[in-house]
């Protein structure tokens, strides 16, 4: 019954973005021809220009496939779409039911709040696994489509990483669902301190692979270095200890 509580008041949210991602990768894979005629006409660009500089590093990544699927998918376009998916399946919660008063409902099931709330985030994290790895695994069967090939090992170890490392700003969002009573705050303070965070590591140059969002792509991973093991269990560090602190947050409230 908890249970499918929790999956009643998030499907609509988690089958969108299923929806969303899928189509998103099916569009990224089929884009593949047009985008490399593109960047080979533009590689006339001046390289020493900050435009033919990144078209240039654009072209280096077009060399193969792999890289065209990397660039384009798992570091752009999945990671800025499924960040939003999860900061929304993170919103919600006890506290922004309290106006409806769905909140006594819920709190008069035969359970204790910690427990009510670990069924919550187990029930949004499920989906967001979901929403990790079926739009990854979407793109070696998609990839035929347009003469390639693409490993599902790679594009399961991608899927993962995004899982685990985004699962942060899932958690974060939790976290302050049990803050703040509506459930916009939570959302917007989260996707805000992660532009601020994307574009002061922009501004400073700084190593991508060692950041939260280089976690996220598995940039590491692709450069040939290995898997991201420290960012990786700093993530699920970072993401138990907001899980943790959401459940103190609800044990104390009075409703």
């Amino acid at each position: 019954m908890p249970f499918y509580k929790a999956w009643l008041e998030t499907r609509w949210r988690f089958l969108s973005g299923l929806a969303v991602l899928v189509c998103a990768a099916v569009a990224i894979v089929l884009a593949y021809p047009r985008a490399v005629a593109v960047l080979q006409e533009a590689a006339r660009f001046d390289r020493a220009s900050e435009l033919g500089r990144q078209i240039a590093e654009n072209l280096d990544l077009l060399g193969s496939y792999q890289g065209y699927v990397w660039s384009q998918w798992f570091r752009q376009t999945m990671r800025q779409l499924w960040a939003l998916f999860a900061v929304m399946l993170g919103t919600g919660g006890l506290l922004a039911q309290t106006s409806g008063g769905g909140a006594l409902y819920t709190l008069s099931l035969p359970l204790s709040r910690t427990r009510l709330l670990g069924i919550r985030a187990a029930t949004a994290l499920a989906e967001l696994a979901v929403l990790a790895l079926v739009p990854a695994l979407v793109v070696p069967l998609a990839s035929p489509a347009v003469g390639q090939s693409y490993s599902v090992a790679d594009a399961f170890v991608y899927g993962l990483c995004m899982f685990v490392a985004g699962s942060t700003l899932f958690s974060l969002t939790f976290l302050l669902s049990t803050v703040f009573t509506d459930i916009w705050r939570p959302p917007l303070i989260v996707l805000c301190l992660a532009g601020f965070i994307a574009l002061v590591r922009e501004a400073l140059q700084g190593p991508s692979t060692a950041s939260l969002l280089g976690v996220m792509t598995a940039e590491s991973y692709f450069r040939g270095h290995g898997l991201p093991w420290l960012g990786l269990f700093a993530a699920l560090a970072l993401s138990l200890l907001f899980l943790y602190a959401a459940a103190r947050n609800i044990a104390r409230q009075d409703f």
